[in-house]
Protein backbone atom coordinates (compact mmCIF):
# COMPACT_ATOMS: atom_id res chain seq x y z
CA UNK A 1 0.00 0.00 0.00
CA UNK A 2 3.03 2.33 0.68
CA UNK A 3 3.74 2.22 -2.86
CA UNK A 4 1.38 3.84 -4.29
CA UNK A 5 0.92 7.53 -4.50
CA UNK A 6 -2.21 8.46 -1.88
CA UNK A 7 -4.25 11.72 -1.83
CA UNK A 8 -5.43 12.60 1.62
CA UNK A 9 -9.40 12.85 1.41
CA UNK A 10 -11.61 14.75 3.95
CA UNK A 11 -15.18 13.05 4.04
CA UNK A 12 -17.85 14.90 6.28
CA UNK A 13 -20.69 12.07 7.51
CA UNK A 14 -22.94 14.67 8.10
CA UNK A 15 -23.32 15.30 4.21
CA UNK A 16 -23.00 11.55 3.45
CA UNK A 17 -20.67 12.60 0.80
CA UNK A 18 -18.63 9.99 -0.81
CA UNK A 19 -15.63 11.67 -1.56
CA UNK A 20 -14.29 11.98 -4.94
CA UNK A 21 -13.30 9.48 -7.39
CA UNK A 22 -9.49 8.77 -7.93
CA UNK A 23 -6.81 6.52 -7.29
CA UNK A 24 -5.75 4.80 -3.75
CA UNK A 25 -6.55 7.45 -0.17
CA UNK A 26 -6.14 7.79 2.84
CA UNK A 27 -10.25 9.44 3.94
CA UNK A 28 -10.19 11.43 7.00
CA UNK A 29 -13.61 10.93 7.83
CA UNK A 30 -15.27 13.99 10.01
CA UNK A 31 -19.18 15.05 11.48
CA UNK A 32 -18.62 18.93 10.70
CA UNK A 33 -16.01 19.60 12.53
CA UNK A 34 -15.43 16.81 14.62
CA UNK A 35 -12.52 14.24 13.33
CA UNK A 36 -14.15 10.56 13.74
CA UNK A 37 -11.51 8.18 11.82
CA UNK A 38 -9.58 7.33 9.25
CA UNK A 39 -8.77 4.82 6.25
CA UNK A 40 -7.01 4.02 3.67
CA UNK A 41 -8.24 2.22 0.38
CA UNK A 42 -6.89 1.00 -2.63
CA UNK A 43 -8.43 2.68 -5.92
CA UNK A 44 -11.01 -0.40 -6.64
CA UNK A 45 -12.14 0.41 -2.98
CA UNK A 46 -13.58 3.85 -3.90
CA UNK A 47 -15.54 5.80 -3.95
CA UNK A 48 -17.54 4.56 -0.51
CA UNK A 49 -21.27 3.76 -0.65
CA UNK A 50 -24.09 5.40 1.15
CA UNK A 51 -24.80 1.93 3.35
CA UNK A 52 -20.70 2.18 3.77
CA UNK A 53 -21.01 5.50 4.90
CA UNK A 54 -23.77 4.85 7.21
CA UNK A 55 -22.42 2.06 8.82
CA UNK A 56 -18.58 4.09 9.60
CA UNK A 57 -20.85 6.72 11.21
CA UNK A 58 -22.59 4.34 13.53
CA UNK A 59 -19.45 3.08 14.60
CA UNK A 60 -17.77 6.57 14.86
CA UNK A 61 -20.64 7.43 16.59
CA UNK A 62 -20.49 4.41 19.28
CA UNK A 63 -16.84 5.09 19.83
CA UNK A 64 -17.40 8.87 20.81
CA UNK A 65 -19.97 7.91 22.79
CA UNK A 66 -17.54 5.92 24.70
CA UNK A 67 -15.20 8.66 24.94
CA UNK A 68 -17.08 11.40 25.29
CA UNK A 69 -20.05 10.53 28.08
CA UNK A 70 -19.52 11.60 31.39
CA UNK A 71 -21.74 8.74 32.37
CA UNK A 72 -19.35 6.22 30.73
CA UNK A 73 -16.44 8.19 32.97
CA UNK A 74 -15.24 10.29 29.95
CA UNK A 75 -12.31 11.13 29.16
CA UNK A 76 -11.14 7.56 29.24
CA UNK A 77 -7.72 6.90 30.75
CA UNK A 78 -5.18 5.84 28.62
CA UNK A 79 -3.28 2.22 29.08
CA UNK A 80 -0.10 0.77 28.74
CA UNK A 81 -0.23 1.51 25.13
CA UNK A 82 -1.45 4.46 24.96
CA UNK A 83 -4.94 3.30 23.82
CA UNK A 84 -7.94 3.46 24.75
CA UNK A 85 -9.45 1.59 28.01
CA UNK A 86 -12.58 0.70 27.09
CA UNK A 87 -15.40 2.07 29.25
CA UNK A 88 -18.47 -1.01 27.20
CA UNK A 89 -18.26 -2.96 24.39
CA UNK A 90 -18.19 -1.67 20.88
CA UNK A 91 -21.61 -3.67 20.47
CA UNK A 92 -22.99 -2.25 24.10
CA UNK A 93 -22.41 1.03 22.71
CA UNK A 94 -23.98 0.43 19.28
CA UNK A 95 -27.03 -0.58 21.49
CA UNK A 96 -27.43 2.74 22.77
CA UNK A 97 -29.94 5.32 21.46
CA UNK A 98 -29.76 8.77 19.33
CA UNK A 99 -25.80 7.73 18.00
CA UNK A 100 -26.26 10.33 15.58
CA UNK A 101 -27.80 12.99 17.99
CA UNK A 102 -25.20 12.46 20.11
CA UNK A 103 -22.46 13.31 17.07
CA UNK A 104 -24.55 16.42 16.73
CA UNK A 105 -23.44 17.21 20.44
CA UNK A 106 -20.17 16.17 20.54
CA UNK A 107 -19.26 18.33 17.03
CA UNK A 108 -20.93 21.70 18.56
CA UNK A 109 -18.65 24.41 17.37
CA UNK A 110 -16.45 25.35 19.91
CA UNK A 111 -17.51 29.23 21.46
CA UNK A 112 -14.72 29.45 24.17
CA UNK A 113 -12.36 32.47 23.88
CA UNK A 114 -9.14 31.83 23.19
CA UNK A 115 -7.80 35.70 23.81
CA UNK A 116 -5.91 34.44 26.76
CA UNK A 117 -3.61 32.23 24.74
CA UNK A 118 0.16 32.75 23.21
CA UNK A 119 0.39 30.92 20.25
CA UNK A 120 4.53 29.86 19.56
CA UNK A 121 5.57 29.58 16.42
CA UNK A 122 9.75 28.40 16.32
CA UNK A 123 10.83 28.49 13.15
CA UNK A 124 14.41 27.82 10.61
CA UNK A 125 14.88 28.67 7.51
CA UNK A 126 11.87 27.87 6.09
CA UNK A 127 10.23 30.83 4.73
CA UNK A 128 7.07 29.73 2.40
CA UNK A 129 6.14 26.87 5.22
CA UNK A 130 5.85 29.64 7.62
CA UNK A 131 3.62 31.93 5.62
CA UNK A 132 1.34 28.69 4.97
CA UNK A 133 1.19 28.54 9.27
CA UNK A 134 0.92 32.09 9.76
CA UNK A 135 -2.36 32.43 7.42
CA UNK A 136 -3.85 29.10 9.23
CA UNK A 137 -2.94 31.26 12.93
CA UNK A 138 -4.83 34.04 11.44
CA UNK A 139 -7.88 32.08 10.16
CA UNK A 140 -8.83 30.79 13.50
CA UNK A 141 -12.70 31.26 14.32
CA UNK A 142 -11.46 32.26 17.97
CA UNK A 143 -8.30 34.36 17.55
CA UNK A 144 -5.43 34.40 19.87
CA UNK A 145 -4.54 37.22 22.00
CA UNK A 146 -0.84 36.99 20.47
CA UNK A 147 0.96 35.37 18.11
CA UNK A 148 4.79 34.42 18.74
CA UNK A 149 7.38 33.72 15.95
CA UNK A 150 10.38 32.76 17.12
CA UNK A 151 13.39 32.85 14.15
CA UNK A 152 16.13 30.59 14.95
CA UNK A 153 18.05 30.77 11.99
CA UNK A 154 21.74 32.63 12.25
CA UNK A 155 20.60 35.56 9.67
CA UNK A 156 17.09 36.10 11.02
CA UNK A 157 15.35 35.22 7.81
CA UNK A 158 12.18 34.76 8.80
CA UNK A 159 11.55 38.90 10.13
CA UNK A 160 10.57 39.15 6.25
CA UNK A 161 7.60 36.96 6.34
CA UNK A 162 6.30 37.98 9.79
CA UNK A 163 6.73 41.59 9.13
CA UNK A 164 3.69 39.90 6.38
CA UNK A 165 1.00 39.83 9.38
CA UNK A 166 0.60 42.55 11.37
CA UNK A 167 -0.93 40.75 14.59
CA UNK A 168 2.41 38.66 14.55
CA UNK A 169 5.56 39.57 17.63
CA UNK A 170 8.89 38.37 15.49
CA UNK A 171 11.56 37.22 17.94
CA UNK A 172 15.27 36.44 16.86
CA UNK A 173 16.63 33.98 18.61
CA UNK A 174 19.94 32.82 17.02
CA UNK A 175 21.34 30.12 19.40
CA UNK A 176 20.52 26.98 17.59
CA UNK A 177 18.01 24.79 19.65
CA UNK A 178 14.10 24.04 19.41
CA UNK A 179 14.07 24.33 22.83
CA UNK A 180 16.09 26.95 23.56
CA UNK A 181 13.55 28.87 21.06
CA UNK A 182 10.68 27.77 23.01
CA UNK A 183 11.57 28.91 26.04
CA UNK A 184 12.32 32.25 24.19
CA UNK A 185 8.49 32.08 23.32
CA UNK A 186 7.72 31.44 26.22
CA UNK A 187 9.47 34.01 28.13
CA UNK A 188 7.74 36.38 25.45
CA UNK A 189 4.34 35.50 25.88
CA UNK A 190 1.80 37.59 28.05
CA UNK A 191 -0.82 35.15 28.85
CA UNK A 192 -1.70 32.06 30.51
CA UNK A 193 -2.43 29.85 27.97
CA UNK A 194 0.30 28.88 26.13
CA UNK A 195 -0.18 26.70 22.55
CA UNK A 196 2.76 26.02 20.30
CA UNK A 197 2.83 24.76 16.59
CA UNK A 198 5.26 24.38 14.25
CA UNK A 199 6.56 25.89 11.16
CA UNK A 200 5.90 23.11 8.52
CA UNK A 201 1.98 22.21 10.30
CA UNK A 202 -1.32 24.44 9.33
CA UNK A 203 -3.94 24.49 12.42
CA UNK A 204 -7.36 23.72 11.57
CA UNK A 205 -9.68 27.13 11.58
CA UNK A 206 -11.19 25.17 15.32
CA UNK A 207 -7.59 24.76 16.80
CA UNK A 208 -7.29 27.96 19.34
CA UNK A 209 -10.61 27.64 20.01
CA UNK A 210 -11.07 23.97 21.24
CA UNK A 211 -7.68 23.91 23.05
CA UNK A 212 -9.59 26.93 24.78
CA UNK A 213 -12.67 24.77 25.46
CA UNK A 214 -10.58 21.91 26.71
CA UNK A 215 -8.76 23.82 29.08
CA UNK A 216 -12.32 24.93 30.53
CA UNK A 217 -13.60 22.00 30.67
CA UNK A 218 -10.65 19.36 32.39
CA UNK A 219 -8.85 19.93 35.19
CA UNK A 220 -5.40 19.46 33.62
CA UNK A 221 -2.29 21.24 33.07
CA UNK A 222 -1.08 20.38 29.58
CA UNK A 223 -3.09 19.60 26.02
CA UNK A 224 -1.96 17.67 22.97
CA UNK A 225 -4.12 16.95 19.88
CA UNK A 226 -4.66 15.04 16.32
CA UNK A 227 -1.75 15.44 13.93
CA UNK A 228 -3.05 14.26 10.86
CA UNK A 229 -0.93 14.30 7.54
CA UNK A 230 -1.06 17.50 4.85
CA UNK A 231 -0.42 15.51 1.76
CA UNK A 232 0.84 11.65 1.27
CA UNK A 233 2.19 12.59 -2.21
CA UNK A 234 5.74 10.59 -1.85
CA UNK A 235 6.76 7.35 -1.02
CA UNK A 236 9.10 8.73 1.89
CA UNK A 237 5.35 11.00 3.29
CA UNK A 238 3.68 7.23 3.17
CA UNK A 239 6.62 5.23 5.24
CA UNK A 240 6.51 7.67 7.70
CA UNK A 241 2.17 8.06 7.86
CA UNK A 242 1.75 3.96 7.51
CA UNK A 243 4.79 2.51 8.95
CA UNK A 244 6.32 4.37 10.85
CA UNK A 245 2.55 5.31 12.72
CA UNK A 246 2.78 9.00 11.88
CA UNK A 247 2.02 11.36 14.73
CA UNK A 248 -0.69 8.82 15.66
CA UNK A 249 -3.93 8.12 14.78
CA UNK A 250 -6.35 7.94 18.92
CA UNK A 251 -9.49 9.98 17.85
CA UNK A 252 -11.16 9.77 21.36
CA UNK A 253 -9.97 12.12 24.37
CA UNK A 254 -7.43 10.35 26.37
CA UNK A 255 -6.32 11.16 29.87
CA UNK A 256 -2.64 10.96 30.89
CA UNK A 257 -2.56 10.82 34.89
CA UNK A 258 -0.08 9.76 37.56
CA UNK A 259 -1.53 6.31 37.37
CA UNK A 260 -0.51 5.97 33.39
CA UNK A 261 3.37 7.00 34.30
CA UNK A 262 3.05 4.36 37.14
CA UNK A 263 1.49 1.69 35.25
CA UNK A 264 4.22 2.25 33.01
CA UNK A 265 6.95 3.24 34.60
CA UNK A 266 9.33 -0.41 34.40
CA UNK A 267 9.66 0.38 31.18
CA UNK A 268 10.58 3.89 30.85
CA UNK A 269 6.85 5.74 31.13
CA UNK A 270 5.36 6.23 27.92
CA UNK A 271 4.82 9.67 27.29
CA UNK A 272 5.56 9.97 24.08
CA UNK A 273 2.54 8.68 23.82
CA UNK A 274 0.97 11.59 25.12
CA UNK A 275 1.31 13.54 21.52
CA UNK A 276 3.32 15.74 19.62
CA UNK A 277 5.39 18.87 19.71
CA UNK A 278 3.37 20.11 16.63
CA UNK A 279 0.03 20.56 18.67
CA UNK A 280 0.49 21.09 22.09
CA UNK A 281 -0.73 23.28 24.93
CA UNK A 282 0.03 24.10 28.20
CA UNK A 283 -0.67 26.56 31.43
CA UNK A 284 1.77 29.04 31.85
CA UNK A 285 1.85 27.20 35.49
CA UNK A 286 3.32 24.41 33.95
CA UNK A 287 6.50 25.47 33.83
CA UNK A 288 6.59 27.73 36.99
CA UNK A 289 5.87 24.12 38.60
CA UNK A 290 8.26 21.81 36.53
CA UNK A 291 10.62 24.25 34.29
CA UNK A 292 10.96 25.09 30.91
CA UNK A 293 11.96 22.80 28.23
CA UNK A 294 15.36 20.77 28.52
CA UNK A 295 17.55 22.89 26.26
CA UNK A 296 19.80 19.92 26.06
CA UNK A 297 17.23 18.17 24.16
CA UNK A 298 15.01 19.00 21.00
CA UNK A 299 15.95 19.71 17.42
CA UNK A 300 19.52 21.79 17.02
CA UNK A 301 20.54 19.50 20.14
CA UNK A 302 20.15 16.16 21.09
CA UNK A 303 17.86 15.38 18.10
CA UNK A 304 13.82 15.39 19.80
CA UNK A 305 12.07 14.35 22.95
CA UNK A 306 11.68 17.50 24.59
CA UNK A 307 8.55 17.81 25.00
CA UNK A 308 7.85 13.84 25.75
CA UNK A 309 10.74 15.04 28.57
CA UNK A 310 8.58 17.93 29.84
CA UNK A 311 5.65 15.36 30.14
CA UNK A 312 7.23 12.73 32.03
CA UNK A 313 8.40 15.66 34.61
CA UNK A 314 4.59 16.79 34.47
CA UNK A 315 3.27 13.54 35.20
CA UNK A 316 6.05 12.47 37.85
CA UNK A 317 5.09 15.20 39.68
CA UNK A 318 1.42 14.54 39.81
CA UNK A 319 0.31 16.88 37.05
CA UNK A 320 -2.21 15.36 34.22
CA UNK A 321 -2.58 15.85 30.24
CA UNK A 322 -5.56 15.69 28.29
CA UNK A 323 -5.41 15.00 24.50
CA UNK A 324 -8.37 16.42 22.53
CA UNK A 325 -8.30 15.20 19.03
CA UNK A 326 -10.52 18.49 18.09
CA UNK A 327 -7.62 20.38 18.82
CA UNK A 328 -6.50 19.35 14.98
CA UNK A 329 -3.43 20.51 12.75
CA UNK A 330 -2.32 19.19 9.25
CA UNK A 331 1.35 18.25 9.39
CA UNK A 332 3.51 17.94 6.19
CA UNK A 333 5.80 15.32 6.68
CA UNK A 334 9.28 15.39 4.91
CA UNK A 335 8.62 14.30 1.59
CA UNK A 336 12.33 12.62 0.14
CA UNK A 337 14.16 9.40 1.96
CA UNK A 338 16.90 11.38 2.89
CA UNK A 339 15.27 13.98 4.94
CA UNK A 340 12.88 10.94 6.66
CA UNK A 341 16.07 9.44 7.36
CA UNK A 342 17.53 12.44 9.20
CA UNK A 343 14.57 12.84 10.79
CA UNK A 344 14.23 9.35 11.93
CA UNK A 345 17.54 9.45 13.31
CA UNK A 346 17.40 12.12 15.15
CA UNK A 347 14.32 11.36 16.84
CA UNK A 348 15.77 7.70 17.96
CA UNK A 349 19.04 10.07 18.94
CA UNK A 350 16.69 12.58 21.30
CA UNK A 351 14.89 9.68 22.48
CA UNK A 352 17.68 8.07 24.37
CA UNK A 353 19.41 11.37 25.40
CA UNK A 354 15.64 12.04 26.80
CA UNK A 355 15.38 8.32 28.64
CA UNK A 356 18.88 9.61 30.05
CA UNK A 357 17.99 13.20 31.50
CA UNK A 358 14.76 11.40 32.75
CA UNK A 359 16.96 8.72 34.77
CA UNK A 360 19.28 11.54 35.89
CA UNK A 361 16.40 13.61 37.48
CA UNK A 362 13.62 11.10 39.03
CA UNK A 363 16.14 8.12 38.80
CA UNK A 364 13.57 5.65 37.34
CA UNK A 365 15.44 2.72 36.31
CA UNK A 366 12.79 2.22 33.57
CA UNK A 367 14.23 4.73 31.30
CA UNK A 368 17.80 2.38 31.41
CA UNK A 369 15.80 -0.38 30.96
CA UNK A 370 14.41 0.93 27.44
CA UNK A 371 17.93 1.73 26.70
CA UNK A 372 19.88 -1.46 26.66
CA UNK A 373 16.82 -3.72 26.50
CA UNK A 374 13.56 -2.61 24.86
CA UNK A 375 14.78 -1.02 21.86
CA UNK A 376 17.88 -3.48 20.82
CA UNK A 377 14.55 -6.07 21.20
CA UNK A 378 12.90 -3.81 18.98
CA UNK A 379 15.49 -3.57 16.80
CA UNK A 380 15.84 -6.94 16.07
CA UNK A 381 11.88 -8.16 15.89
CA UNK A 382 11.71 -5.18 13.37
CA UNK A 383 14.35 -6.37 11.01
CA UNK A 384 13.42 -9.79 11.00
CA UNK A 385 9.95 -8.78 10.15
CA UNK A 386 10.93 -6.40 7.49
CA UNK A 387 13.36 -8.49 5.82
CA UNK A 388 10.53 -11.36 5.35
CA UNK A 389 7.36 -8.92 5.00
CA UNK A 390 8.38 -5.23 3.75
CA UNK A 391 7.67 -2.52 3.51
CA UNK A 392 9.81 -1.42 0.77
CA UNK A 393 12.50 0.95 2.61
CA UNK A 394 11.89 -0.10 6.00
CA UNK A 395 14.94 -1.44 6.42
CA UNK A 396 16.68 1.73 5.19
CA UNK A 397 14.51 3.25 8.06
CA UNK A 398 16.04 1.02 10.77
CA UNK A 399 19.62 1.43 10.10
CA UNK A 400 18.85 5.48 11.15
CA UNK A 401 16.71 4.23 13.92
CA UNK A 402 19.54 2.03 15.09
CA UNK A 403 22.40 4.95 14.01
CA UNK A 404 20.19 7.46 15.91
CA UNK A 405 20.03 4.74 19.26
CA UNK A 406 24.23 4.49 18.55
CA UNK A 407 24.51 8.24 18.60
CA UNK A 408 22.38 8.46 21.59
CA UNK A 409 24.21 5.93 23.85
CA UNK A 410 27.09 8.26 24.74
CA UNK A 411 24.73 10.12 27.01
CA UNK A 412 25.30 8.04 29.39
CA UNK A 413 28.70 8.30 29.68
CA UNK A 414 28.75 12.42 29.24
CA UNK A 415 29.20 13.31 33.13
CA UNK A 416 29.21 16.81 32.47
CA UNK A 417 26.26 16.64 30.50
CA UNK A 418 24.40 14.64 32.84
CA UNK A 419 25.68 16.51 36.00
CA UNK A 420 24.10 20.03 34.66
CA UNK A 421 21.06 18.29 34.92
CA UNK A 422 21.23 16.78 38.18
CA UNK A 423 22.60 19.43 39.67
CA UNK A 424 19.45 21.62 38.42
CA UNK A 425 17.18 19.27 39.32
CA UNK A 426 18.25 18.86 42.90
CA UNK A 427 18.44 22.51 43.62
CA UNK A 428 15.37 22.87 42.16
CA UNK A 429 14.09 20.44 44.76
CA UNK A 430 15.62 21.79 47.52
CA UNK A 431 14.21 25.18 46.60
CA UNK A 432 10.58 24.28 46.08
CA UNK A 433 10.17 20.59 46.43
CA UNK A 434 9.81 20.16 42.63
CA UNK A 435 11.67 19.44 39.35
CA UNK A 436 12.82 22.70 37.78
Amino acid sequence: MTTERFDVRHIDLATADTGTHGGPALSVFWWKDLPLGTRASLQDELPYGIPQLRQLAAEYAAAQLEARSIGLGAPLRATYEGWPKPALSLEGSLEAENLIESLEEFATTSSASAHDMSVVICTRDRGPALADCLHSVAAQRSAPGEVIVVDNSRDGNAKGVCGQFSSVRYIHEPQAGLSRARNAGIRASRLNMIAFTDDDVEVHPGWTAEIARAFADRDVEAITGLVLPARLETAAQRCFQFTMGGFGTTFVPLIFDRRFFEETKPSGAHVWKIGAGANMAFQRSVFERVGMFDERLGAGAAGCSEDSELWYRLLATGGACLYEPRAVVFHHHRSDWPGLKRQIRAYMKGHVAALVAQYDNFGDRGNIVRIGKQLPVYFLKTFVKALFEGPPGRLGILASEVQGWLAGLPFLLRFGWRKQRIATHVAAVDAKGIAK
